[in-house]
């Protein structure tokens, strides 16, 4: 039955409903990249603003990361077992809250510790988000629209960019402008969390626990032909006997032998992707500042370089279905790695808003077309957790690299600390041109 379902699911032209699913999808990724970022935009200023010393800065950037380490390990579950709904529901409730709290810290402890918390509710959602759209999106446009929801998520690094810029300087309403920037974004995923009782469920998810007649009657509501409810409901009265509802599985499904040289690339993948992509978000500012310039200049140069996140995002739209997923993966690597040395040596503002502008043009071509590959690889039933473990490797690895990278800096210079990201992205490249299959144009069910 869950191949019927999944057939007519890949069958489907694209209509109202997969375009408000995906824009929903994007807006609530939105709120996730804005939080993702805070840390480095915001990090010479709290270091300013608390006196933050070099051994509680890494502590500060890495909260929130840590936060979505656990969160991705333990709220993943939540989307296989109680539905993808639900679990993005949970996620932005808890996100949300502790945002909030954020906005009203009195010290630099209690945001440290809010950004834990935050960090929560924000670790299983690009992976639960990336299962979504996988699951309701036709083969033949999964990877464009999976694209466009990361494209309109990434709008939010450089607005955030250019908010902290207009208002750090500022107290509006007697409020320290670095709080406005949190409560923004806290605000902003409350009225997410409203819009998102309006997603359907995914009608993958319900078929693999046995819920066949919601799946129906969200399939027929994406589907424009009348022909849906006849060929399900032959099909359920088939498959009704024998389809047990899905039940608790171990972590260690990942590592069966079928699945295990799929589990080991990914694991690979979000422990070194990690280094070149949120190095650069997290540590720009902090670059800059080690290069001599103001924390205004810093934060003007990091919103220029950052309007390459959506640009490259935008950029991977018509490249994700004509380009098979890994060896664009591999090709934009290439240039990340490329581009974040010239900008590490870069000593003008010419030269250093340019690299930084290509470096993240070519990040998120490669961070769209490896969400979408990861979201491919797994079978319905652990997609959300498979792909939501992996991805907690990137969120402690996030974590723990200002620790690792801040002394580089420090003692080395940004030069070093750039090749040691390019190094990161050649074993990436290494990693997914040996070890990951090709996805574009394939149906979910023939990936198992």
């Amino acid at each position: 039955m869950e191949e019927v379902i999944g057939s007519r699911l890949d069958s489907l032209a694209i209509g109202s409903g997969h375009k408000k699913a995906t824009i929903l999808i994007g807006v609530g990724l939105f709120f996730e990249m804005y939080e993702l970022f805070l840390s480095g935009v915001l990090s010479s200023v709290l270091g300013e603003k608390f006196h933050i010393s070099e051994g509680i800065m890494p502590l500060l950037l890495g909260s929130s990361f840590l936060g979505m380490f656990v969160g991705a390990i333990f709220l993943s579950r939540v989307a296989d077992r109680y539905g993808r709904k639900k679990a993005f529901l949970f996620n932005f409730a808890i996100y949300s809250f502790f945002t909030l709290l954020i906005a009203f810290s009195p010290n630099v402890e209690c945001i440290i510790l809010f950004r834990f918390l935050a960090g929560l509710g924000l670790g299983a959602q690009p992976a639960l988000c990336d299962t979504y759209l996988s699951e309701i999106i036709p083969t033949d446009k999964r990877g464009k629209y999976i694209a466009w929801a990361y494209t309109l998520s990434f709008l939010a690094v450089p607005i955030e960019g250019f908010i902290a810029r207009a208002l750090v300087p500022l107290s509006p309403l007697g409020f320290e402008g670095w709080r406005w920037v949190f409560l923004i974004g806290a605000v902003g995923a409350i009225v997410v969390f409203f819009q998102m009782k309006n997603l359907p469920e995914s009608p993958r998810w319900l078929a693999s626990v046995g819920r066949f007649k919601e799946a129906e009657s969200i399939l027929a509501k994406l589907d424009t032909s009348s022909q849906v409810s006849v060929a399900l409901e032959s099909s359920a009265k088939d498959f009704m006997k024998t389809v047990q509802v899905a039940k608790p599985y171990s972590y260690a499904v990942v590592f069966q032998r079928k699945f295990v040289k799929r589990t080991v690339m990914l694991y690979i993948l979000q422990i070194f992707q990690t280094v070149g992509y949120f190095g650069f978000g997290t540590l720009a500012p902090l670059v800059l500042a080690a290069k001599g310039y103001t924390i205004t200049h810093s934060l003007e140069f990091v919103a220029l370089s950052f309007i390459g996140y959506p640009l490259g995002s935008l950029f991977s739209v018509p490249l994700i279905e004509r380009i098979d997923r890994k060896w664009l993966v591999c090709l934009s690597a290439f240039c990340m790695g490329l581009f974040g040395i010239l900008f590490g040596i870069g000593n003008s503002s010419t030269t250093i808003i340019l690299y930084g502008f290509l470096y993240t043009l070519f990040s998120n071509v490669f961070s769209n077309s490896f969400h979408v590959l990861q979201a491919e690889i797994f079978p319905t039933d652990i997609r959300a957790s498979a792909t939501g473990i992996a991805y907690s490797l990137s969120r402690i690895m996030s974590g723990l690299m200002p620790f690792m990278l801040l002394p580089v800096l420090q003692q080395y210079g940004a030069t070093t600390v750039f090749v040691i990201v390019a190094t990161a992205m050649i074993i990436v490249i290494l990693d997914i041109a040996i070890l990951a299959p090709k996805t574009t144009g394939r149906s979910l069910e023939t990936l198992q």
